[in-house]
């Protein structure tokens, strides 16, 4: 079964409002089989808008990913990052 993702590109507006969403969306999706395989760190973007952060997380599948993104627990402590940033979301399933 092939797994799922879900991927962000992030501006953060707000550096110092930022890290309580890092804080509170981490154990939320955990227990929904995240596996954080980017978050943050250095980065180029030689094509397309530059967004300054970049996640990438594993799921067991597709499913589990959206069901992380759409959990109402999560979906609450996301209201933080769309008030500190601006943000692309992505959902999308691997090749195996």
């Amino acid at each position: 079964m092939p797994k799922g993702y879900i991927i962000g590109h992030i501006r953060v507006t707000d550096p110092e409002g930022y890290p309580e969403y890092v804080q509170k969306d981490t154990p939320i999706l955990q227990a929904h089989g995240a596996r954080f395989i980017v978050r943050g760190g250095q980065s180029e973007t030689p094509e397309g808008e530059e967004m300054g952060r970049h996640v990438v997380i594993e799921f067991d599948s597709y499913e589990a990913a959206k069901a992380a993104y759409n959990d109402p627990e999560y979906q609450a402590v996301a209201e933080i990052r769309r008030r500190c940033a601006e943000s692309t979301i992505i959902l999308v399933e691997g090749t195996d």
